[in-house]
């Protein structure tokens, strides 16, 4: 394992050389490369949602790459280097599993991990229970973060039917709008507090709404292929009839 975390630092160090690298490679920095970061996370996720393990080996490849990337131009501009990387893991590993590296007792708990946490941001000079919650994380997650940080100072609703007045109140905003902003605020508001019902239920917005995408998505080629390539030519009544009976199919099996 060594010998090949060996060889791919030295891959990318030669990518980076100025003397005989490769253009693009060396033209990049951590603002160019970060969406490709971003993009080979969620392409490990789509392998493991796939049950794909011979993708998810070449996926978990290709993020480690993008791993050794930034340490690499890290250590180019007199940061860091890739083995202060994999130090800082460790070191917050073993500092989070005290039962485990610590000599400490007990088990790790959600409430315990949350505390360790939370020492660490107050460390790293953290002022608001909102400190650290990534903005460039997708909104539907950040939103849930967002909700989870602040219930924890106890700003929250004690029960379901909260969200579900606050839903109410923000349709009836969305639909009183009169204007471009407006519309886009309250729309925003509306899905805001969309994720704070669903989160009140226990569920995981990010997967459900994913699952819905999912499910959408296999409905909606489901009737594409009972079209048989005229979808588009059909009134909206027949391809409604087209979605219920994919719909209905999906049930019975």
């Amino acid at each position: 394992m060594i010998e090949q975390t060996t060889r791919l630092l030295a891959i990318m160090a030669r990518l980076r050389d100025p003397e005989g690298g490769c253009e693009w490679d060396m033209k990049q920095d951590f603002s160019s490369i970060a969406p490709y970061t971003i993009e080979e996370a969620y392409e490990v996720a789509d392998a493991i949602e796939r049950n794909d393990i011979t993708e998810l080996r070449e996926e978990l490849g290709d993020l480690l790459l993008q791993v050794v990337f930034h340490a690499q131009m890290a250590e180019e501009a007199g940061h860091f280097a890739f083995e202060d990387v994999a130090k800082a893991i460790s070191d917050k590993m073993e500092a989070r599993h005290p039962h485990i590296f610590g000599g400490e007792s007990g088990q790790m708990e959600d409430s315990r991990w949350e505390a360790l946490k939370a020492t660490e941001r107050k460390q790293k000079g953290a002022s608001s229970a909102l400190d650290g919650v990534a903005n460039a994380l997708p909104a539907l997650m950040r939103a849930q973060k967002l909700q989870k940080r602040a219930a924890r100072t106890g700003f929250d609703w004690p029960d379901p039917s909260g969200p579900i007045e606050k839903i109410n109140e923000e349709l009836e905003e969305l639909a009183a709008a009169t204007s471009g902003s407006e519309r886009f605020e309250e729309a925003g508001d509306f899905l805001f507090a969309a994720v704070n019902l669903v989160r009140a239920h226990g569920i995981d917005a990010e997967e459900a709404l994913r699952s819905a995408n999912r499910k959408f998505e296999r409905r909606f080629r489901g009737m594409e292929q009972l079209a048989d390539g005229n979808f588009s030519a059909l009134s909206l009544d027949e391809q409604e009839a087209l979605w219920q009976r994919v719909k209905a199919t999906e049930n019975k099996s």
